[in-house]
């Protein structure tokens, strides 16, 4: 029998179950950035002004939002932090992308963050939904990372 994904609107119930499955490679850019995996989810749900979980078979599997820096410059942070059970469903990740990308945010925003190097799923997806990776390092509590963007138009 298939898996079923869906997308609702994320709530703090959904951040045990996640971090408890945790994607090593997202525990680790969490912690790249001085936050634990959990810290990490709580302040991208709190500071999102929309944030989502997908859940496999009604448990949840990931979680992911924007976080607006400035409406004045456009300027705005995507992140997704999730389990390997979500990665297990990358057509349906792929097909749900860019009307999630879209109800996230304004279209007028710039998206930019940073992927690690060796988030080889993740950087495929981001490349798949449109953003751009440069292949130019960057490091982060001795993590190298990748920037990747998604402008307007």
């Amino acid at each position: 029998m298939a898996r079923a994904v869906t997308i609702v609107p994320a709530r703090h119930a959904h951040i045990g179950a996640i971090v408890r499955h945790m994607r090593a490679i997202d525990a680790l850019e969490c912690r790249a950035f001085g936050r634990e995996p959990k810290t990490a989810l709580r302040v991208g749900l709190a500071n999102s002004a929309k944030a989502w979980t997908a859940l496999v078979d009604g448990r949840p599997a990931a979680m992911f939002g924007v976080v607006v820096n400035s409406v004045l410059t456009g300027d705005a942070v995507p992140w997704f932090l999730g389990t390997d059970e979500v990665y297990r469903h990358g057509r349906e990740l792929l097909a749900w992308g860019p009307g999630l990308i879209e109800r996230l945010c304004d279209s007028t925003l710039t998206l930019r963050n940073l992927v690690s190097v060796h988030n080889t799923k993740a950087i495929r997806l981001l490349e798949r939904w449109g953003f751009s990776v440069r292949r130019e390092v960057i490091l982060s509590a001795g993590v190298e990372f990748y920037p990747f963007e998604k402008v307007p138009g």
